[in-house]
């Protein structure tokens, strides 16, 4: 059967070796499968003619009958146009054509009667629609009712005449032959359950649609097949999972109650005592734990790690935290030894810079199990560290290490998978987190511990930056230190290192009484970490730097951020640099530097981190504005290859699709049973096929 939508484009009626080995470089489409998946992403609505008195400059395309009264060309060279004076009972309107003229004008006789098609504009008190499509109006075609759909193209494509049209053309064709071939993929209950048109029917509508109405439904059926079968398959792969990865029972709490008692340092908000619950829940199962912690900066999610991390050495085992930076492993040693050493636990941190001697120690009392936490970067991955149980692995800052990172660390424990647990201070959508971590069970930590002040964050103008000075050096005096950031985006890396030590200058001679700090990513790491640790120390006061001190650096006196040419950021770095202050108790304040031009986009971008500081309310703007590819780099398999649904726009129908895929594999985990036999073969196919989960089969 799958044979037919396996055909090469070429064997196409209309199509041919040249124009299908363009559509193979221009839009990466081989086969007839592919081809029947390219949707339109508009259509232009051919069910109405507009009479001319009845246009007005709202509307987005029309359709007119009219006669054309004469025809004309105005000026030469290159400022030469065709203009054409038509009319129908009701008033008089001109066409513009300033390409093309030649083949244009053979057409355009007096007297005859066209179809025009095209965008309305007003110039004067004339309506005119430059290079509009026509039709010698024929009885056919005035009956002719239908949407028009348009089709994604490129410049190339054009120029061999497979504009939105060609491809429309190339299309029909394509419905006519298929029609007959195409078979269900939607289980017949999940069709019934939910209301969905057939697939033959969704996949005609949807290029030709009969009516608004049946698009709107050919569009939810295609959508909800798409994202029903991404999250059959993440689902399955998570009850494989948890089916064949036994978990080391981990359910001691001695240490945890000794901790809580006695060295806790502050009470546990409701979202970080539900997320221990969660955790603790999952390591006593006998299951192996998969678990992802979603929290804002500052949300305590170390707080709840070394919680689970008491659980694990209470039951006798060990526990390893890998973070992405030398920087980032530091701030976590740092931290969690001072509970370590409360405790009596003994804790290492093994990174690139750790000397062979003390490497040696490590090694030995890690295998004797004398050795109960190690923090460290992916030196932890070595093979020479082997621990004697492994029995939980942190990993901080998820996006930054591959699967293939992660599958060393499940290697270190020859008997159980160490149960894993995975930080993230990047708030991902609940849909994309559906969709990318599927695997995952997601626990958020949604509320701030208590006692933090909402940072403060305030939009300025370079105007301003006089005043924007004069509040630095009030809360220089009041023993704060500030952060001063620029951009640094690779195309115009020059520029952007020229604007960082034009604004380090400028401040050097703002700030005279001051040490300064800069740090940026053409300096040595030593020069790097030299300047950040004397910003941590407190020996400078004012750290100029690009956004190397995105991830890491906490510094709890520094309570200002200022932001330079804040519109160049995207929402989430901008969220992500804020973060870096409001660490301490004092109030802290962002301040958000632009020029006064800005686009729409970054206006609200600006706006949104002015108006909340909640970063899940902040990833939504993100996701809409910058769409799922973009957020989480296309890299990640199941985002960039959605053709049809839209994760930004599309949430409620993912929500269904993915119930719907849950109670399906609740009720047949191993898709066995013969009503479930085209959804099993559908999952092969895309096996086949791993590029797009929604594949014709």
């Amino acid at each position: 059967m799958s044979g037919f939508f396996d055909t090469k484009i070429e064997f196409l009626k209309g199509m041919g070796p040249q124009k299908a080995a363009l559509f193979n470089k221009e839009l990466n489409i081989f086969t007839f499968g592919e081809l029947i998946q390219h949707y339109p992403f508009r259509y232009e609505d051919r069910t109405k003619f507009f009479k001319i008195k009845d246009l007005h400059e709202d509307l987005e395309h029309v359709q007119i009958i009219a006669r054309i009264r004469s025809v004309e060309t105005i000026g030469d060279g290159r400022k030469k146009r065709l203009v054409a004076h038509i009319f129908d009972e009701t008033g008089e309107m001109e066409l513009t054509w300033f390409k093309g003229i030649q083949w244009v004008i053979k057409k355009l006789v007096p007297g005859a009667v066209f179809v025009f098609f095209g965008k309305p504009a007003k110039y004067g008190r004339k309506f005119s629609i430059a290079h509009p499509e026509m039709d010698v109006l024929t009885a056919a075609q005035e009956e002719r009712s239908f949407f028009q759909p348009v089709y994604p193209t490129t410049e190339k494509l054009r120029a061999r005449f497979l504009d939105s049209k060609g491809i429309s053309r190339i299309m029909e064709g394509l419905i006519a032959s298929a029609y007959p071939q195409i078979q269900e993929t939607m289980p017949e209950n999940v069709l019934q359950r939910f209301n969905l048109i057939p697939k033959k029917e969704a996949l005609r509508q949807i290029h030709f649609p009969e009516n608004p109405e049946i698009l709107k439904r050919a569009r939810y059926r295609l959508k909800f097949e798409e994202f029903f079968y991404v999250q059959l398959r993440l689902l399955k792969l998570k009850l494989t999972r948890t089916e064949k990865s036994a978990g080391q029972i981990l359910n001691q709490t001695e240490l945890l109650t000794k901790f809580y008692k006695e060295h806790l340092p502050f009470e546990l908000t409701e979202a970080q005592k539900r997320v221990v619950r969660e955790s603790f829940g999952d390591m006593k199962s006998g299951k192996q734990m998969n678990r992802l912690i979603q929290g804002d900066v500052g949300s305590g999610k170390t707080m709840v790690a070394f919680i689970c991390i008491l659980i694990a050495i209470s039951s006798g085992a060990q526990a390893c935290l890998m973070a992405p930076t030398e920087i980032l492993a530091n701030q976590h040693y740092e931290g969690l030894k001072e509970y370590a050493d409360l405790m009596g636990l003994n804790i290492a941190l093994l990174t690139g810079s750790v000397k062979k001697s003390a490497r040696k120690v490590i090694h030995e009392t890690l295998l004797s199990g004398n050795l109960h936490i190690l923090i460290g970067t992916h030196a932890l991955l070595e093979d020479i560290v082997q621990f004697k149980n492994l029995g939980l692995a942190i990993v901080d800052e998820q996006h930054r290490f591959g699967v293939a990172q992660r599958a060393k660390l499940w290697a270190k424990n020859e008997r159980f998978i160490p149960h894993v647990l995975v930080m993230t201070a990047t708030p991902i959508p609940r849909t994309l987190a559906m969709t990318l971590y599927g695997d995952l069970d997601i626990s958020v930590i949604d509320e701030m511990p208590l006692g933090r002040k909402p940072i403060q964050t305030v939009h300025r103008y370079d105007k301003d930056r006089l005043k924007v000075f004069g509040f630095m050096r009030k809360q220089i005096e009041l023993g704060r230190q500030v952060y001063l950031v620029y951009p640094l985006i690779e195309e115009s890396e020059t520029l952007d290192l020229k604007n960082l030590m034009d604004g380090y200058e400028s401040i050097c001679r703002a700030f005279p009484e001051y040490p300064i700090s800069i740090v940026h990513g053409n300096m040595k790491s030593t020069d790097k970490d030299f300047e950040m640790q004397r910003f941590v120390k407190g020996e400078t006061k004012i750290m100029v730097a690009t956004t190397v001190i995105e991830v890491g650096v906490n510094v709890p006196n520094a309570s200002v951020m200022v932001v330079e040419n804040a519109e160049r950021f995207g929402l989430s770095q901008l969220h992500q640099l804020r973060g870096r202050v409001g660490r301490g108790a004092d109030q802290s304040y962002c301040i958000l530097m632009s020029k006064y031009e800005l686009s729409k986009d970054s206006r609200v971008r600006l706006d949104t981190m002015v108006r909340t500081n909640n970063g899940f309310e902040i990833a939504d703007v993100d996701l809409k504005l910058r769409g799922p590819g973009d957020l989480m780099g296309t890299q990640q398999s199941g985002v960039a290859d959605l053709l049809i649904a839209d994760l930004s726009k599309d949430a409620p129908i993912l929500t269904l699709a993915r119930d719907a895929a849950q109670e399906l594999l609740q009720s047949d985990p191993d898709l066995s049973q013969p009503e479930n036999a085209l959804v099993l073969r559908q999952i092969r196919a895309q096996k086949k096929h791993e590029i797009n989960w929604s594949r014709i089969s």
